[in-house]
């Protein structure tokens, strides 16, 4: 059986201030190093597992988050492929503004909806905005049509499944165990792929920051297994802390 290993990056900074990210680069926080590093740990304890290729997105904190993890898991030698379609959601023109705040001035259903609702995207960022990933060079081999002014949860599956599909899937068929660190939403988006996971249920799917989430498949990618590791209270209360960000 082929394995394939989730985690989200560790905290970000932003994520410690409360604020919506999105696309911007920010890094991890102190906490989010920890939270890495554990990660790694994690892995390096966990049985009939052979990482052999690793995926992750253009954001540092992703990026920072794949090296500690694999420094700790004694790895660091692992391919790493890198790719913009694994970015987190664009939050438009949320991008920096305070979640409680947003909250507190267009309301809690907006801001619920905005954050969780499966179809709405926030307002979208000015495409003149310093903050656009037009205006990114990182982005500059990108197609500018496929960059997003703003992004709705659906948006990220239709972005993120084809590099699934045509880079990570074959990997797993072909029998290796597959590390992907990525982002709370475009993790979301590959979870309710795996798991058929529906458009409303979706919303209530939290996933914490740092905590790796194994799946074992059989040779056609049915789920045979799928947890999170290490203490399951520990887990949970870190997802609960992810549903209280806007208060």
């Amino acid at each position: 059986m082929a394995s394939l290993i989730l985690v989200r990056h560790g905290e970000s900074e932003w994520n410690q201030a409360n604020l919506f990210t999105g696309w911007v680069d920010v890094d991890l926080s102190d906490k989010g190093i920890l939270e890495a590093e554990l990660a790694g740990e994690l892995i390096k304890r966990e049985e009939n597992l052979d990482l052999s290729v690793v995926y992750t997105s253009l954001l540092k904190r992703a990026i920072k988050t794949a090296q500690i993890v694999l420094e700790k898991a004694d790895l660091a030698y692992l391919p790493v492929f890198r790719h913009w379609r694994l970015n987190e959601r664009h939050y438009g023109a949320l991008q920096g503004l305070d979640k409680k705040a947003v909250a507190e001035e267009y309301g809690q259903e907006q801001l619920k909806a905005w954050r969780r609702g499966y179809l709405t995207p926030p307002p979208p960022l000015e495409i003149t905005s310093p903050m656009h990933p037009r205006n990114d060079p990182r982005y500059k081999d990108v197609f500018p049509a496929a960059l997003p002014s703003s992004e709705c949860l659906a948006d990220v599956v239709k972005r993120m499944l084809p590099y699934f599909e045509d880079q990570i899937a074959p990997s797993l068929l072909a029998g290796k165990d597959v590390l992907v660190v990525a982002h709370g939403n475009s993790l979301r988006a590959l979870v309710k792929t795996l798991e058929g996971i529906s458009d409303n249920d979706i919303a209530d799917l939290d996933i914490p920051t740092g905590v790796p989430r194994l799946y074992r498949f059989d040779e056609s990618l049915g789920i045979k297994e799928a947890r999170y590791l290490g203490d399951q209270d520990e887990i949970e209360r870190r997802a609960e802390a992810v549903k209280k960000q806007a208060g």
